[in-house]
């Protein structure tokens, strides 16, 4: 089951969770254990140090929670990224540096029954119940159905990592493959300087807009893109970018748009330099170390500032509790 956005908070009726900031994934032991993604790809096989924690699941129950990697008390995405490799030696090596954590937030069948089709208070009522029977390096997810607290808990837990809060009917199933949760997302904005560009599939627009803000050496660091623009802004926004290329724009010292990965595969990563200059004023939902964890959305020119005041100062960096003290 998947969340769409929401701006407002619903009011009664509803339970809500902290939105983790993990891979999705379903655990089971029937005989083996498993952890298969949203795709149903099997995550074992990058997370081994998991299997001994699953084989205490009992085994006719079916859990969805979230793998997570976390560092200095705080949800890390990039190391978690890290460890779907391909090499046996290398996952071997980071499950002891960076080992998975798994948290539960619902549960899809127990005793034999499909609990899919009962409400969600059902569902975690029997979940809270098995927790008691699995390992403890299982973590619960807390819930509650008071807004009042889910909105305190949506500024708290974001030092942890958290990116919003999850919202879900107390009398609703579980509907796989469809949008019946919510999910409630921080939104701040940024000005950042245009450093490059990325050409559009198509070829005659402009794809994506590559972002920047100064770093204390002086040099101008890759942050995010920005690419939510219409078909007619692309075009226009290729002639006046392509009137500002340059030799280079990101400095040597800092991060720079990267190169085709795993993560991107054959997909054309290749950019274009502008002169610094451009300042374009947009939000975000969330940062990852230094930068932008998603796609930003484009909000306004700013010609009125000044490209060197734009610098990671004007970042959020939100103070409260630790993940330990979250999952308790």
């Amino acid at each position: 089951m998947e969340a769409k956005v929401r701006t407002t908070w619903p009011a009664r009726g509803w339970a809500f969770e902290p939105k983790w900031d993990g891979f999705r994934a379903v655990a089971a032991n029937d005989g083996e254990p498993r952890l298969d993604s949203r795709q149903q790809r099997p995550l074992l096989r990058y997370f081994p140090e998991l299997i001994d924690i699953i084989t205490t699941m009992p085994g006719d129950a079916v859990i969805d929670g979230e793998v997570l990697v976390v560092d200095q008390d705080a949800l890390a995405f990039d190391m978690l990224q890290q460890r779907i490799h391909p090499a046996e030696s290398r996952i071997a090596t980071l499950a002891e540096a960076t080992p998975g954590t798994l948290v539960a937030f619902d549960l899809l069948a127990h005793n034999g029954e499909d609990l899919r089709g009962a409400p969600f208070t059902e569902r975690r009522s029997r979940l809270e119940s098995v927790m008691g029977q699995v390992h403890e390096d299982w973590k619960l997810t807390p819930s509650t159905v008071d807004v009042g607290v889910a909105k305190r808990w949506f500024d708290e837990f974001e030092a942890a990592g958290c990116d919003g809060i999850v919202a879900k009917s107390l009398e609703g199933p579980y509907v796989e493959g469809k949008r019946e949760m919510l999910k409630l997302k921080h939104r701040r904005t940024a000005d950042c300087v245009v450093g490059g560009y990325r050409i559009h599939k198509d070829g005659d627009k402009i794809g994506s807009l590559l972002l920047g803000l100064y770093a204390e050496s002086g040099s101008l660091a890759f942050i995010g893109h920005c690419s939510g623009f219409s078909n007619h802004d692309r075009v226009d926004l290729l002639a006046r970018f392509d009137a500002l290329k340059d030799i280079e724009s990101f400095g040597d010292d800092v991060r720079a748009p990267g190169a085709p990965s795993r993560w991107t595969g054959d997909k054309d990563l290749s950019w274009v330099p502008v002169k610094p200059g451009v300042v374009v004023e947009i939000s975000y939902d969330q940062l990852t170390g230094n930068r932008f964890r998603h796609a930003t959305r484009f909000e306004r020119w700013r010609p009125d500032k000044d490209p060197v005041a734009c610098t990671f100062d004007q970042l959020e960096r939100p103070d409260g509790p630790g993940f330990k003290a979250i999952v308790g």
